[in-house]
């Protein structure tokens, strides 16, 4: 009876909504006059719960630069302005790009539910989704890659975080004979056991999750939740990037506000993630102010909780302060970026983290990217042992994989370098030079 109430009430709401919207659709205005350096959006729309989320979402998957951004949504009205960029710093003329702004958030847009929840398997029509939460450790995703690539799975698309101990991915892999979504249950169920295994690891104290269900979601949005419903943001005394964001959280009491100030290096998606985090810890974002003109960005927000309650006790508050920083710390890409450029085929992705395996690197976060038949993949690497990454090494590495294939990104000029007798200058020799690696032929290495 109770879940009959609830469903009905589910659609009544939904009915409700899409009645507000019908007699207030949202307004958008993009201007690129008023603001010497950067293209203006303002966004007016009526209220509800997570809108600034989907708003920001559109801007982050452009891979658009938010240089400012001025938010209210006090009342049944939203309003939103962005000051944002294109990656190279300039305004966005290009016309395809401002239409699907206009039609992604004007009145003619259907916001996909970002509320939807998902954890394990999902089949889909043209591949198989993969969600992972489990203990980190060097080598991981190439266990990972390998025992897919074994089940006869090729990898189009992944994306891999680490933070605290704990590692989450995402991975869309599609049949190696069909080149289709995985359809068997037992087949499923092999993949599920197997690789849960992997993620456990030695650690019993922690569980790894690969669980089978039907929902889909945004795969940074889902990286956020399977970290925080891991608990990520628990940490002991002196764990955690060496330069932790500033986070604080004060109770504005004449407005009956909690006030969270934020202050940390400035990097893509910043807003996004913060945001992201806010809204799925139950938190409405009634006013806001963001600075992210400098090397520096600045964040305000006057928040309440979802039942209209601010922070009610130092407890809460803790949490609050830990959430946001571990959702700034997940994205901070450590190490040494590598990015592979080649044509795909099924193992590519086990062979290169094996080759990055066996010279002691271990990948820290990871983009996996397929487009019409090119791999496009962006790895961050660190020495396993903790030491700076070798420059010899990471030479050794792209020797044995391609120099033309994988290229460093970034200063390698202060790595350290190893004596020239070290066995790990050496520990592959030519054993892969006889594989596809030598096969794939020269290809311009994307930016």
């Amino acid at each position: 009876m109770e879940a009959t109430v609830s469903y009905s009430r589910n659609i009544m709401d939904d009915e409700y909504e899409k009645f507000i919207r019908r007699m207030n659709p949202p307004r958008v205005v993009i201007d690129n006059d008023s603001c010497k350096n950067a293209t203006i959006i303002q966004v007016d729309s009526a209220n509800k719960h997570g809108i600034l989320l989907e708003v920001v979402q559109v801007l982050a998957d452009l891979n658009l630069v938010i240089t400012k951004a001025y938010i209210s949504s006090d009342g049944g009205w939203f309003m939103d302005v962005f000051n944002v960029t294109n990656q190279e710093g300039n305004k966005i003329t290009d016309e395809a790009m401002l239409d699907y702004i206009m039609k992604s958030l004007g009145p003619d847009s259907c916001f996909a539910s970002s509320m939807r929840r998902s954890v394990g398997v999902t089949t889909g029509m043209e591949h198989t989704s993969i969600e992972l939460i489990g203990s980190d450790r060097p080598g991981l995703l190439s266990e990972v890659s390998a025992v897919l690539t074994n089940l006869k799975c090729n990898v189009l698309n992944a994306e891999v975080w680490t933070h605290n101990t704990r590692a989450a991915a995402i991975m869309q892999v599609t049949d190696e004979e069909n080149g289709g979504a995985i359809s068997d249950p037992e087949r499923l169920s092999m993949i599920k056991q197997l690789l849960c295994n992997v993620l456990r690891g030695s650690n019993k104290l922690r569980d790894a999750k690969t669980i089978v269900s039907d929902g889909v979601s945004h795969t940074e949005r889902r990286l956020h939740q399977l970290m925080f419903a891991d608990r990520d943001y628990e940490r002991t005394a002196g764990e955690g990037l060496e330069e932790r964001p500033n986070v604080n959280v004060v109770n504005w009491q004449d407005k009956d506000y909690s006030v969270v100030t934020i202050r940390c290096k400035d990097r893509p998606k910043l807003l996004f993630d913060t945001i992201c985090t806010l809204t799925d810890m139950q938190y409405v974002v009634f006013h806001g102010n963001v600075d992210a003109g400098g090397p520096v960005a600045h964040q305000e927000y006057c928040i309440r909780h979802v039942d209209g309650s601010p922070v009610k006790s130092d407890a809460e508050r803790q949490r609050v302060i830990q959430c946001l920083e571990a959702a700034i710390e997940r994205r901070v890409s450590e190490g040494l970026k590598l990015e592979l450029c080649t044509t795909d085929r099924v193992g590519l992705l086990s062979d290169v983290t094996r080759i990055f395996r066996e010279n002691s690197l271990t990948v820290t976060r990871a983009e996996v990217t397929t487009r019409a038949g090119k791999a496009l993949n962006i790895f961050y690497v660190c020495d396993s042992s903790g030491y700076p990454v070798d420059a010899k090494i990471i030479e050794s590495v792209r020797q044995t994989i391609g120099q033309t294939i994988l290229r460093v990104k970034g200063n390698i000029e202060g790595l350290n370098p190893i004596p020239q007798e070290s066995p790990t200058r050496f520990l592959f020799g030519g054993l892969f030079k006889s594989r596809s690696f030598c096969n794939f032929g020269l290809v311009r290495s994307y930016s």
